[in-house]
């Protein structure tokens, strides 16, 4: 039977590896510029939204080149307009995606006024998962963390495959908020080991997976 307490310590010392090299740059320059977001305009935090909206279930390098070819046009396109950019730029979900965005418009100066006003992230994360179509824990997790919320990391199936293969967790078939959030303590209890935020662990452990540092 495999040691839960040998597998964890493996994974630690690949990660404090990782934190005494040059990828520790990489991260911190990284969590800088999430970091400066949530003080840019309520524009510039509603594309970082449409961002977040449209990466579930699909390639973060496709999202962040379809993304920054839209940029600010997500905020005036209609719906019709946004599904037809987002064929023409080879986007996996263009009908329903941008059905989720363009209702999402009506929340962008209330998400704004909340992200301004309430320094709990928790409190946020809920009202968003709430409020916004196509936001689950992960997307609202992913957002947060995008716009500098140092304590939130993206629990995606390249998380919870290394998870799984250091055998500390079962990799689940669904991602139910209550395996979300057990994931997410789990994580918690490794960035305490580690002296790293959920963010900054969040990056090292995507690098480890993947061999990249993307958003």
């Amino acid at each position: 039977m495999v040691n839960y307490h040998e597998k964890m310590k493996e994974l630690l010392t690949s990660l404090e590896k990782l934190k005494n090299s040059g990828i520790n740059n990489l991260v911190n320059s990284r969590i800088t510029e999430f970091a400066e977001i949530k003080n840019k305009s309520s524009d510039k935090i509603f594309t970082e939204l449409c961002f977040c909206i449209m990466t579930a279930n699909c390639s973060a390098e496709k999202c962040i080149e379809i993304h920054e070819n839209i940029g600010y046009d997500f905020l005036n396109l209609s719906q019709y307009q946004l599904t037809n950019k987002f064929k023409e730029l080879g986007y996996r979900f263009p009908n329903i995606r941008s059905k989720y965005i363009i209702e999402a418009r009506c929340n962008k100066e209330e998400l704004n006024k909340r992200i301004k006003s309430n320094k709990n992230g928790n409190m946020l994360r809920e009202w968003i998962v709430s409020n916004i179509k196509g936001i689950g824990y992960k997307e609202a997790s992913h957002f947060l963390r995008n716009i500098g919320y140092k304590n939130y990391a993206i629990i995606d199936f390249h998380i919870a495959d290394l998870l799984a293969k250091h055998n500390l967790i079962t990799k689940p078939k669904t991602m139910t908020k209550k395996k979300y959030l057990e994931i997410e303590e789990l994580l918690k209890d490794i960035g305490t080991r580690l002296n790293l935020n959920m963010a900054e662990l969040d990056l090292f452990l995507w690098y480890l997976e993947t061999s990249k540092i993307l958003k």
